[in-house]
């Protein structure tokens, strides 16, 4: 089949090979990550023999390439090499490889796109990176009619997922958690004022999810004042000394904490005259540290909620049973698309000969008609016309059955060979 120019061969293949967070450990996927961008990867993707459309996702979970490619063993053996360049032998790199062809790697993209293959099930970021990365894909012209079809295809999938289930509406790490909760207090987290006591990478987190959510002016209180600038820039806010978290208690509404402290960092008696001079707004406090910062006690203070590593941690058990659920119907969505690609995909190599069927049928039938009409005498123009109807409904009643043949199911296996052998006996070797 010609795609704007593009003949789509039966001798080609869709192959996909990565690692991933699964079977790969850190230090042997961050040898992989393609710190420089997409750019000189792809260009030197392009040098291989071989590929006719490629796509490389690099993530801090996966390394993937995607390709439409020739036939052989060299190819995959060539990508594998490429991937992991000098940093580890073959005999080394094989155990942690996976490699999937045609429908098992449309399904595995649809899988990835969908978040079903990420390391917390129904994140929305790997969507995004795939959109990026698809995009410097796009500009290096390393995509074609295949792979641009099954990218787009692979996007739709994953806003089909997200509209028809609730995979991603529960939350499954403790800083996302703490947002839940907070949510469930303040109704919304629009312009609330933020306070992180400490910088650690998840306070970091916990304060991108906030942030996200519409809180406003966040505070950082660290022991090194270097650390805490840098992060308050990050989100706009400000920097202050441990020393200092009283005073801005009074002006905050949610804080997170997570110092590494060896004892408590905050006490009830000393939050209690706060809150009068708060006129008891709410205060939200997330101590996510181990040990505790946080008195327990702050608990009996009216209007102050406290939550630590144990209430978040159960937030997410629950809410990975019920994404787990969800996961279900998702996986039966992307099966469903899969085998809709891949009927796509294989109709692409029928249909060039059903149309030159249909091809030299016209043909035949405008010979014929051409050889018969000045024969007849005195035909009419409307004769003539209900004489070429009919040649044209017996051409196409005489086809109907081949062209069910090709399309239908038990032709799918082994297809190539099959359409070789049709081709043969309606001798239309000369239109491959």
């Amino acid at each position: 089949m010609c795609l704007g120019g593009y003949i789509v061969m039966p001798n080609e293949t869709l192959l996909l090979l990565g690692v991933n967070h699964k079977n790969t450990p850190l230090e042997v996927r961050e040898k992989l990550a393609l710190n420089s961008g997409y750019e000189a990867p792809l260009q030197a993707l392009g040098k291989i023999d071989g590929l006719r459309e490629f796509y490389l996702l690099s993530t801090c979970n996966r390394v993937e390439i995607l390709v439409l490619a020739a036939d052989g063993e060299d190819v995959e053996k060539t990508l594998a090499s490429f991937l992991f360049a000098d940093s580890l032998p073959p005999e080394q790199y094989e155990q942690f490889l996976y490699c999937y062809r045609n429908e098992q790697a449309v399904h595995h993209l649809f899988m990835v796109a969908t978040s079903l293959d990420s390391m917390v099930v129904g994140e929305s970021q790997i969507l995004g990176q795939l959109k990026e990365a698809y995009r410097w894909a796009s500009a290096e012209k390393s995509t074609g009619p295949i792979l641009n079809k099954l990218l787009h295809k692979s996007f739709s999938v994953a806003k089909r997922v997200r509209s028809e289930t609730r995979i991603g509406s529960s939350a499954v790490s403790i800083s996302y958690a703490a947002i839940e909760l907070a949510k469930k207090i303040f109704g919304s987290l629009e312009n609330k004022r933020v306070l992180l006591i400490g910088a650690g990478e998840m306070a970091e987190l916990a304060a991108e999810h906030l942030v996200g959510n519409g809180a406003k002016n966040v505070v950082v209180a660290n022991r090194t004042l270097e650390r805490a600038l840098d992060l308050a820039k990050r989100y706009n806010g400000r920097a202050v000394g441990l020393d200092e978290i009283l005073e801005q208690l009074e002006h905050v509404d949610i804080i997170i904490s997570s110092t590494g402290s060896p004892g408590i960092v905050l006490h009830k008696k000393e939050v209690k005259p706060l809150m009068r001079n708060r006129r008891n707004k709410p205060l939200f406090f997330i101590d996510i540290a181990v040990p505790r910062d946080l008195e327990p006690a702050l608990n009996d203070l009216e209007n102050v909620y406290l939550y630590d590593i144990d209430d978040l941690s159960n937030v997410v058990e629950l809410n990975r049973e019920e994404r787990e659920k969800e996961a279900i119907k998702a996986c039966r969505i992307v099966d469903e698309e899969a085998l809709k690609f891949k009927d796509w995909l294989e109709g692409l190599f029928i249909t060039p000969t059903i149309a030159a069927l249909r091809a030299k049928g016209d043909k035949i039938r405008q010979m014929e008609l051409e050889r018969t009409l000045p024969r007849l005498k005195n035909v009419t123009g409307k004769e003539r016309e209900s004489i070429e109807k009919m040649a044209s409904a017996i051409v196409s009643k005489l086809l109907h059955d081949p062209v069910l043949f090709l399309k239908r199911e038990s032709c799918k296996d082994q297809s190539e060979m099959k359409v070789s052998l049709f081709r043969s006996v309606f001798d239309l070797e000369e239109k491959q």
